[in-house]
């Protein structure tokens, strides 16, 4: 599976299948490991440390994704932040765009989604991350605001869906982007009622079992979560959304 030019290393955090919370249909899920912006709220605390014991071959995860046994209908690419690894995140989103070209064409149109907490506008404006803009049908952009997550429903009456916060846009950046993104980019226009959705995840691994909440959750949800955990007699332990 050809990733396309030189070998590059990413700083992984995560990679999982199925993810069905973060964008259409069924998707593969691949999480970076470093960010600096440290918003305040976030559920992603253990991404923030760019850790290189986490480094693996660009091709690795190209390999990953190749051997999944479908449906994929989309790509989503999280973190940490991602465009803090231009180079690895330019490298990886050549391999998956020439993945995609080579596969059937009779299967479903396979999207790629990108989040950032980086503003729009910044990302457009350098020549190194509007090459990556370039590679993507969407982008979710801008930090996450605590207070700008009203339980999941937008005041004007839209659905926040795959945003953390209000404040965040979705930005269709290719046809098939503007086909499966368009009626989110207007703030209240959509019909979606539904809200986030949050996924579980477990896995078994040399410190033991590790479970992965995998979605955008309501604000207060986790804690309401972990309360009801801990009432079951379940204890959850260190958690990424608390300091």
């Amino acid at each position: 599976m050809a990733g396309g030019g030189r070998e590059e290393t990413l700083l992984l955090s995560k990679a999982h299948y199925p993810v069905t919370t973060l964008g259409p249909g069924t998707r593969a899920g691949i999480w970076t490991q470093g960010c600096t912006l440290h918003c305040p709220g976030c559920l992603s605390r253990d991404t923030w440390d760019a850790d290189p014991g986490k480094s693996v071959p660009v091709g690795a995860v190209l390999g990953w994704l190749d051997s999944l046994p479908g449906p994929v209908d989309g790509v989503t690419v999280s973190g940490g932040e991602p465009f803090q690894q231009p180079a690895a995140l330019a490298s990886l989103l050549r391999g998956i765009r020439a993945w995609r070209d080579d596969r059937d064409r009779e299967t479903i149109a396979m999207d790629i989604l990108v989040y950032s907490g980086y503003v729009y506008s910044r990302l457009d404006r350098i020549g190194e991350t509007r090459e990556i803009l370039d590679m993507c049908d969407a982008v979710i952009t801008g930090p996450y605001v605590d207070r700008l997550n009203p339980g999941g429903r937008h005041p004007e009456g839209g659905s926040l869906l795959w945003r953390g916060s209000a404040n965040q846009r979705v930005v269709p950046l290719s046809p098939l982007g503007r086909e499966r993104y368009g009626a989110l980019a207007d703030i209240g226009k959509t019909g979606d009622e539904t809200g986030p959705r949050v996924q579980v995840s477990v896995d078994e691994g040399p410190e033991g079992r590790r479970v992965y909440y995998i979605g955008i959750p309501r604000r207060g949800d986790m804690e309401r979560l972990t309360s009801r955990l801990d009432r079951a007699g379940v204890r959850s332990g260190d958690v990424s959304w608390r300091p």
